[in-house]
């Protein structure tokens, strides 16, 4: 399966929502913490995660 940037970004999203509702949903801390704070370092991290992942690959795929 060939992961283009839209559909990478949309599993990325699709992810943080799960984990958000899970939070949100167990009543683990207060809503607006976990939508001021958690959301958004879920978010940069799955992006930096991504960027590394990305680098890799290439770094991988020159490499014979």
């Amino acid at each position: 399966m060939d992961f283009d940037l839209p559909r990478a970004a949309a599993l990325l999203i699709l992810i943080v929502a799960i984990g958000a509702g899970g939070l949100i949903g167990a009543g683990m801390m207060p809503l607006q913490t976990t939508l001021m704070m958690v959301v958004p370092s879920m978010l940069v991290f799955g992006a930096v995660a991504f960027a590394i992942g990305v680098k890799h690959g290439q770094f991988r795929a020159t490499q014979v």
